[in-house]
């Protein structure tokens, strides 16, 4: 899958707008990703002290996260890096084993743009939505998760704290498109990454 950069210009210009009238204090961490991430509104509030910032946009692919890493990300210096992106791809019919590559090459963009900083990875979940792809995110992720072993990237897994006893996705944690998290999922997503953050 390719990036989509005329797609997103509006969003990454609108940034980089936001930066000129006051830049970001550097060496901080970057949550980037799609719209999880972009929707995550009380990620100052969940996490005081650690100078986040949100680099989320639309419904973004893996591929768009690489595309824009050197204005998203190099401009901060940031010293640790928060993805969460690969569900999109998976709905617009990309393969777990393709996913698995557009990370790849993710993290190999930001290890070259960004040599010291940490990379953390939210493991794809599972929506009430999107609950017909679930064996497609159970792969990616096996896949993902031993990627992140072999390379030094947090694997923060997240989707099984999002089910019910049953084993599948609590609809109370998420708003009425049963796509995105409300206010209860954020805070479950939160209390999972913390511990996977650096100060």
């Amino acid at each position: 899958m390719q990036a989509q950069p005329d797609k997103w210009e509006k969003e990454i210009a609108a940034f980089e707008a936001a930066d000129r009238r006051r830049f970001p204090k550097p060496s901080g961490i970057v949550f980037v990703g799609s719209s999880t991430i972009k929707l995550w509104k009380s990620l100052e509030r969940d996490f005081p002290g650690y100078g986040t910032l949100n680099r989320g946009f639309g419904g973004s692919n893996l591929p768009d996260s690489t595309h824009f890493a050197p204005r998203i990300l190099l401009p901060y210096q940031p010293r640790q890096v928060v993805l969460f992106a690969g569900t999109n791809d998976i709905n617009a019919k990309r393969t777990p084993r393709q996913v698995a590559q557009d990370f790849s090459d993710f993290v190999v963009t930001v290890r070259q743009l960004l040599p010291r900083t940490r990379i953390s990875y939210i493991e794809l979940t599972s929506s009430p939505s999107r609950w017909a792809q679930r064996d497609a995110v159970v792969e990616a992720n096996a896949i993902i998760q031993r990627l992140c072993q072999r390379n030094g990237v947090d694997f923060i897994p997240v989707r099984e704290k999002l089910f019910s006893p049953s084993r599948e996705p609590r609809p109370e944690l998420f708003i009425t498109d049963k796509l995105h998290l409300n206010a209860d999922g954020y805070k479950i997503l939160a209390d999972t990454v913390r511990p996977f953050l650096t100060h």
